[in-house]
């Protein structure tokens, strides 16, 4: 049976379609997912993303063991910053891709994917064995709203305290902070998956319905509208930003993915995946993620062949018509020699090649 977030009756009555995503059940789109994704481009769209995983890691080893557990160098983060991180396998495969934000010098908070976040949790809870540290599962307890789109600094000030408004406007990007909106207590960090300005507002289950209505309500003047899983996918894969099960998986490694430099070397200490990974660092990869565009109309899709002369060099991980920008783009695993921007390449489209072109990601980078 699938979960339902604290905001389940909040999106039925907004008429919104639902789909199962990691075991919930999540709007899709209230409108047309075209329309959403032009929203949040434009103005600010408002995402329920209570689907995601909030890990809380806590205790005197707290650094120490994050610095165990994922690639990442998480002991070299200021308190109130936060940073993107990978937990791989011993072997190195991608268990999940992941934000890690230092809330207190011995106190972290992990959120990793929807359909990840046991698995995680669980990940977490073995490799924690032999360290002072306790890891805290509070997904389920726990609300996740987006504010993502130009105006959303602007929405979120006009329900900010006064102490708080400050606070907002300094926030940097990959950053947190403890505010109060509309008389409640948020965690609001300025991240998001879409390539805009944005707000991602961590809020208990309880109190999720009084911060979404808030929200709304403030940001009916600035154009705000509620956005479902269907355009949050088109504005990540426009921003080149991978979604695990389709760019990242157990199958892939972060060097082939692009996110070797994530994967911090210097950091003295082992890792979970080091002795594999480390070598990567330096060989001769079979396969590289690359973006890919057309000058058609027709658009590839996840799971197309790409093809050169007939013969298959590729898989496509994701594709659409661009929204934004009017042309189709893909992102595709393909043969490390084809890896360069401008090689030419054809996709199958169901039995006809279509030319595409390697090009460098992201697609759309918003103007600041």
């Amino acid at each position: 049976m699938t979960k339902q977030t604290a905001l389940y009756a909040e999106h039925e009555v907004l008429g919104a379609s639902f789909t199962d995503f990691g075991g919930w059940q999540m709007p899709l789109k209230y409108r047309s997912e075209l329309e959403e994704h032009h929203t949040v481009r434009r103005a600010a769209g408002l995402f329920d993303l209570s689907h995601m995983g909030e890990v809380w890691v806590a205790g005197p080893q707290a650094a120490e063991f994050l610095n165990y557990a994922l690639v990442g160098n998480l002991a070299a983060i200021a308190v109130g910053k936060a940073k993107y991180s990978l937990i791989c396998t011993a072997d190195g495969g991608v268990i999940d891709d992941l934000i890690v934000y230092r809330r207190a010098d011995d106190r972290y908070l992990v959120v990793p994917n929807a359909s990840n976040a046991d698995t995680v949790a669980a990940a977490l809870q073995e490799r924690a064995v032999n360290f002072d540290v306790a890891v805290d599962d509070e997904s389920e307890n726990t609300a996740l709203i987006a504010v993502q789109g130009p105006a959303a600094e602007a929405i979120l000030l006009d329900i900010a305290a006064d102490s708080s408004r400050q606070l907002i406007t300094e926030l940097k990007y990959y950053a947190a902070v403890e505010v109060e909106l509309a008389g409640l207590q948020v965690l609001l960090a300025r991240t998001g998956y879409t390539g805009e300005d944005g707000f991602e507002l961590f809020i208990g289950n309880a109190e999720a319905v009084q911060l979404w209505k808030a929200v709304s309500a403030a940001g009916a003047q600035h154009q705000l509208a509620p956005c479902g899983l269907a355009s949050r996918d088109s504005l990540r894969l426009e921003a080149g930003m991978p979604l695990y099960g389709n760019e990242l998986g157990l199958d892939t490694n972060p060097f082939e993915a692009g996110l070797g430099g994530v994967v911090s070397l210097k950091k003295a200490d082992n890792f979970v995946g080091r002795s594999v990974l480390e070598p990567l660092k330096e060989a001769t990869l079979e396969r590289k993620l690359v973006g890919l565009q057309s000058g058609g109309r027709r658009s590839a899709r996840a799971g197309y062949n790409v093809v050169v002369d007939g013969a298959v060099v590729g898989t496509v991980t994701s594709g659409l018509p661009s929204p934004t920008l009017g042309y189709p783009v893909a992102m595709a695993y393909v043969n490390a020699a084809l890896a360069e921007p401008g090689t030419e390449v054809q996709v199958d489209l169901r039995g006809k090649p279509e030319p595409f072109t390697v090009v460098a990601t992201p697609f759309y980078r918003r103007q600041k």
